[in-house]
Protein backbone atom coordinates (compact mmCIF):
# COMPACT_ATOMS: atom_id res chain seq x y z
CA UNK A 1 0.00 0.00 0.00
CA UNK A 2 1.58 3.26 -1.20
CA UNK A 3 0.66 6.30 0.90
CA UNK A 4 0.94 10.06 0.39
CA UNK A 5 1.17 11.99 3.68
CA UNK A 6 -0.24 15.51 3.42
CA UNK A 7 1.28 17.79 6.06
CA UNK A 8 4.32 15.57 6.44
CA UNK A 9 6.50 18.15 8.23
CA UNK A 10 3.97 18.75 11.02
CA UNK A 11 4.11 16.94 14.36
CA UNK A 12 1.69 14.19 13.34
CA UNK A 13 2.94 14.06 9.76
CA UNK A 14 6.44 13.34 11.05
CA UNK A 15 5.03 10.66 13.34
CA UNK A 16 3.23 8.95 10.45
CA UNK A 17 6.41 9.09 8.35
CA UNK A 18 8.44 7.47 11.14
CA UNK A 19 5.78 4.83 11.62
CA UNK A 20 5.63 4.01 7.92
CA UNK A 21 9.43 3.71 7.79
CA UNK A 22 9.02 0.58 9.94
CA UNK A 23 7.06 -1.12 7.16
CA UNK A 24 3.84 -1.60 9.12
CA UNK A 25 1.85 -4.32 7.31
CA UNK A 26 3.64 -3.62 4.07
CA UNK A 27 2.59 0.04 3.97
CA UNK A 28 5.01 2.39 2.24
CA UNK A 29 5.29 6.16 2.25
CA UNK A 30 5.59 7.08 -1.41
CA UNK A 31 5.57 10.89 -1.09
CA UNK A 32 5.05 13.72 1.37
CA UNK A 33 3.44 17.11 0.90
CA UNK A 34 4.13 20.22 2.96
CA UNK A 35 4.22 23.98 2.50
CA UNK A 36 7.86 23.76 3.62
CA UNK A 37 9.26 21.01 1.39
CA UNK A 38 12.93 21.79 2.02
CA UNK A 39 15.33 19.24 3.48
CA UNK A 40 16.70 15.88 2.43
CA UNK A 41 14.33 13.04 3.23
CA UNK A 42 14.00 9.31 2.61
CA UNK A 43 11.06 10.19 0.40
CA UNK A 44 10.26 13.09 -1.98
CA UNK A 45 8.44 16.07 -0.47
CA UNK A 46 6.31 18.36 -2.62
CA UNK A 47 4.94 21.81 -1.85
CA UNK A 48 1.49 20.99 -3.26
CA UNK A 49 -0.48 17.80 -3.74
CA UNK A 50 -0.91 18.66 -7.41
CA UNK A 51 2.89 18.51 -7.83
CA UNK A 52 2.83 14.74 -7.32
CA UNK A 53 1.34 12.60 -10.08
CA UNK A 54 3.00 9.28 -9.33
CA UNK A 55 1.37 6.08 -8.15
CA UNK A 56 -0.45 5.98 -4.81
CA UNK A 57 -3.15 3.98 -3.05
CA UNK A 58 -4.31 6.46 -0.40
CA UNK A 59 -3.72 9.92 1.08
CA UNK A 60 -3.40 10.48 4.84
CA UNK A 61 -4.08 14.10 5.75
CA UNK A 62 -2.57 15.67 8.86
CA UNK A 63 -2.24 19.18 7.42
CA UNK A 64 -4.74 21.96 8.22
CA UNK A 65 -8.48 22.27 7.80
CA UNK A 66 -8.02 25.25 5.46
CA UNK A 67 -6.48 22.84 2.93
CA UNK A 68 -9.63 20.67 2.82
CA UNK A 69 -10.91 21.81 -0.57
CA UNK A 70 -7.54 21.38 -2.28
CA UNK A 71 -7.13 17.95 -0.68
CA UNK A 72 -10.55 16.71 -1.77
CA UNK A 73 -10.22 18.08 -5.31
CA UNK A 74 -6.92 16.22 -5.71
CA UNK A 75 -8.26 12.93 -4.36
CA UNK A 76 -11.42 13.10 -6.47
CA UNK A 77 -9.43 13.91 -9.62
CA UNK A 78 -7.17 10.90 -9.01
CA UNK A 79 -9.90 8.67 -7.54
CA UNK A 80 -7.86 8.17 -4.38
CA UNK A 81 -9.23 7.20 -0.96
CA UNK A 82 -8.38 9.74 1.74
CA UNK A 83 -7.99 9.57 5.51
CA UNK A 84 -8.78 12.99 6.99
CA UNK A 85 -7.26 13.22 10.47
CA UNK A 86 -7.21 17.01 10.62
CA UNK A 87 -9.57 18.75 13.05
CA UNK A 88 -11.22 22.16 13.34
CA UNK A 89 -13.29 21.99 10.12
CA UNK A 90 -16.00 24.57 9.53
CA UNK A 91 -19.54 23.52 8.59
CA UNK A 92 -18.76 24.43 4.98
CA UNK A 93 -15.70 22.18 4.96
CA UNK A 94 -17.63 19.35 6.60
CA UNK A 95 -20.23 19.66 3.85
CA UNK A 96 -17.47 19.36 1.24
CA UNK A 97 -16.21 16.22 2.96
CA UNK A 98 -19.68 14.70 2.80
CA UNK A 99 -20.00 15.64 -0.87
CA UNK A 100 -16.62 14.12 -1.68
CA UNK A 101 -17.62 10.86 0.01
CA UNK A 102 -20.23 10.37 -2.70
CA UNK A 103 -17.39 10.02 -5.23
CA UNK A 104 -14.49 8.45 -3.29
CA UNK A 105 -13.97 6.56 0.00
CA UNK A 106 -13.37 9.09 2.79
CA UNK A 107 -12.36 8.16 6.33
CA UNK A 108 -12.97 11.09 8.68
CA UNK A 109 -12.35 10.98 12.39
CA UNK A 110 -11.40 13.65 14.90
CA UNK A 111 -9.28 11.04 16.66
CA UNK A 112 -7.51 8.01 15.21
CA UNK A 113 -7.32 6.13 18.50
CA UNK A 114 -9.17 2.85 19.07
CA UNK A 115 -9.22 3.72 22.76
CA UNK A 116 -11.10 6.96 22.08
CA UNK A 117 -13.67 5.04 20.05
CA UNK A 118 -14.15 2.79 23.08
CA UNK A 119 -14.36 5.78 25.45
CA UNK A 120 -17.07 7.39 23.32
CA UNK A 121 -19.05 4.15 23.27
CA UNK A 122 -18.77 3.73 27.04
CA UNK A 123 -19.78 7.37 27.59
CA UNK A 124 -22.92 6.85 25.51
CA UNK A 125 -23.79 3.70 27.46
CA UNK A 126 -23.27 5.52 30.76
CA UNK A 127 -25.45 8.42 29.61
CA UNK A 128 -28.22 5.98 28.77
CA UNK A 129 -27.86 4.03 32.02
CA UNK A 130 -27.79 7.21 34.17
CA UNK A 131 -30.42 9.47 32.53
CA UNK A 132 -30.43 11.95 35.45
CA UNK A 133 -26.65 12.42 35.62
CA UNK A 134 -24.96 15.72 34.82
CA UNK A 135 -22.23 15.25 32.21
CA UNK A 136 -19.02 17.23 31.75
CA UNK A 137 -16.12 16.59 29.37
CA UNK A 138 -12.60 17.82 30.17
CA UNK A 139 -9.92 17.74 27.48
CA UNK A 140 -6.23 18.60 27.84
CA UNK A 141 -3.69 19.22 25.07
CA UNK A 142 -0.29 20.82 24.49
CA UNK A 143 -0.05 24.59 24.40
CA UNK A 144 0.36 24.70 20.60
CA UNK A 145 -3.00 23.16 19.71
CA UNK A 146 -5.12 25.58 17.68
CA UNK A 147 -8.73 24.40 17.85
CA UNK A 148 -10.98 24.65 20.93
CA UNK A 149 -12.59 22.44 21.95
CA UNK A 150 -10.73 19.46 20.53
CA UNK A 151 -12.37 17.55 17.73
CA UNK A 152 -12.20 14.49 19.96
CA UNK A 153 -14.18 16.19 22.72
CA UNK A 154 -16.85 17.08 20.17
CA UNK A 155 -16.82 13.51 18.87
CA UNK A 156 -17.46 12.20 22.41
CA UNK A 157 -20.14 14.83 23.06
CA UNK A 158 -21.99 13.97 19.86
CA UNK A 159 -21.91 10.28 20.78
CA UNK A 160 -23.44 11.13 24.18
CA UNK A 161 -26.09 13.24 22.45
CA UNK A 162 -27.31 10.12 20.67
CA UNK A 163 -28.84 9.33 24.09
CA UNK A 164 -29.38 12.95 25.20
CA UNK A 165 -30.94 14.34 22.03
CA UNK A 166 -32.43 17.37 23.80
CA UNK A 167 -29.14 18.42 25.44
CA UNK A 168 -27.07 21.42 24.32
CA UNK A 169 -23.28 21.72 24.35
CA UNK A 170 -21.70 24.43 26.48
CA UNK A 171 -18.04 25.14 25.73
CA UNK A 172 -16.53 26.64 28.87
CA UNK A 173 -18.51 27.99 31.83
CA UNK A 174 -18.37 31.77 32.08
CA UNK A 175 -21.54 33.00 33.76
CA UNK A 176 -22.60 32.93 37.37
CA UNK A 177 -25.66 30.93 38.30
CA UNK A 178 -26.91 27.38 38.68
CA UNK A 179 -26.04 24.72 36.14
CA UNK A 180 -28.91 24.51 33.63
CA UNK A 181 -30.60 21.24 32.92
CA UNK A 182 -30.12 19.45 29.60
CA UNK A 183 -26.56 20.59 29.13
CA UNK A 184 -23.26 18.87 28.34
CA UNK A 185 -20.25 20.94 29.37
CA UNK A 186 -16.88 20.86 27.59
CA UNK A 187 -13.75 22.36 29.13
CA UNK A 188 -10.43 22.82 27.28
CA UNK A 189 -7.00 23.06 28.92
CA UNK A 190 -3.87 23.97 26.95
CA UNK A 191 -0.57 23.50 28.74
CA UNK A 192 2.89 22.06 28.38
CA UNK A 193 3.44 19.12 26.03
CA UNK A 194 0.34 17.02 26.83
CA UNK A 195 -0.34 14.69 23.91
CA UNK A 196 -4.03 14.36 24.67
CA UNK A 197 -6.29 13.54 27.61
CA UNK A 198 -10.08 13.22 27.53
CA UNK A 199 -12.21 12.69 30.59
CA UNK A 200 -15.97 12.22 30.82
CA UNK A 201 -17.54 12.83 34.25
CA UNK A 202 -21.10 11.77 35.05
CA UNK A 203 -22.53 12.77 38.42
CA UNK A 204 -25.83 12.35 40.23
CA UNK A 205 -26.63 13.47 43.77
CA UNK A 206 -25.33 10.14 45.08
CA UNK A 207 -22.44 9.00 42.85
CA UNK A 208 -19.82 9.99 40.30
CA UNK A 209 -18.47 7.96 37.39
CA UNK A 210 -15.30 9.04 35.57
CA UNK A 211 -14.19 7.66 32.20
CA UNK A 212 -10.74 8.70 30.98
CA UNK A 213 -8.40 8.14 28.04
CA UNK A 214 -4.81 9.36 28.06
CA UNK A 215 -2.55 9.24 25.01
CA UNK A 216 1.01 8.36 26.02
CA UNK A 217 2.49 8.85 22.55
CA UNK A 218 1.46 10.30 19.19
CA UNK A 219 2.39 6.95 17.70
CA UNK A 220 -1.08 5.61 18.49
CA UNK A 221 -2.63 8.20 16.16
CA UNK A 222 -0.16 7.32 13.39
CA UNK A 223 -0.95 3.64 13.73
CA UNK A 224 -4.69 4.35 13.63
CA UNK A 225 -4.35 6.50 10.50
CA UNK A 226 -2.41 3.80 8.65
CA UNK A 227 -4.94 1.18 9.78
CA UNK A 228 -7.68 3.43 8.40
CA UNK A 229 -5.84 3.75 5.08
CA UNK A 230 -5.65 -0.03 4.78
CA UNK A 231 -9.34 -0.28 5.67
CA UNK A 232 -10.29 2.19 2.92
CA UNK A 233 -8.44 0.50 0.07
CA UNK A 234 -10.97 -1.37 -2.04
CA UNK A 235 -13.98 0.24 -0.36
CA UNK A 236 -16.83 1.83 -2.27
CA UNK A 237 -17.34 5.61 -2.09
CA UNK A 238 -18.74 6.60 1.27
CA UNK A 239 -18.01 8.37 4.53
CA UNK A 240 -16.34 6.04 7.02
CA UNK A 241 -15.45 6.57 10.68
CA UNK A 242 -13.64 4.82 13.49
CA UNK A 243 -16.85 2.95 14.26
CA UNK A 244 -16.64 1.29 10.85
CA UNK A 245 -13.01 0.35 11.40
CA UNK A 246 -13.70 -1.11 14.84
CA UNK A 247 -16.70 -3.09 13.64
CA UNK A 248 -14.77 -4.41 10.64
Amino acid sequence: MKIIVNGVKGRMGCEVARFLSEGFRGAEMIAGVDIHPEGAERYPVFEKLADYSGEADCVIDFSHYLATEELLDYCIARNLPVVIATTGHTETELAKIREASEKIPVFHSANMSLGIALLASLARTAAKTMPDANIEIVEKHHNRKLDVPSGTALLIAEEIRQERVDHQLLVGRHDNGRRPEKEIGIHSLRLGNIVGEHEVILATDSQVITLKHEAQSRRLFAEGAVEAAGFLCGKKPGLYTMKDLVSG
